[in-house]
């Protein structure tokens, strides 16, 4: 499903063919659409309307595929860089619940 919502970023910034409004946007532009929907996610869960806070949460991932599609398009990273990093965080923060995995994973890299 993910893959999906990247290939639709991708073909709304194809020159030529994608959405004009999508194709000027930059990471600067974009900034004040995320804020807007974290505030939104926050409303939704103080309400407890668990429908909005699905649609919200999905107009957030959004953003978040937004600007990595920006990145991809400058060479800096792309989604799958985003997941990753994340992935890599929340293993490094919470050693206590993934230290095999993290064992794992070190001497796969070749590092113990």
């Amino acid at each position: 499903m993910a893959n999906r919502l990247v290939e639709i970023m991708a073909a709304l910034r194809s020159p030529g063919s994608g959405c004009a409004w999508d194709l000027e946007q930059t990471f600067e532009t974009i900034v004040p659409f995320t804020i807007e929907e974290s505030y939104k996610i926050a409303d939704a869960v103080a309400r407890g309307d668990v429908n909005n806070l699905k649609e919200e949460l999905g107009d957030l991932l959004l953003q978040v595929v937004f600007q990595a599609r920006i990145a991809e398009e400058r060479g800096l990273f792309d989604f799958g860089g985003v997941v990753e990093a994340i992935t890599q965080k929340m293993l490094r923060r919470h050693p206590h619940v993934f230290v095999a995995s993290l064992r794992t994973r070190s001497k796969h890299s070749g590092s113990a």
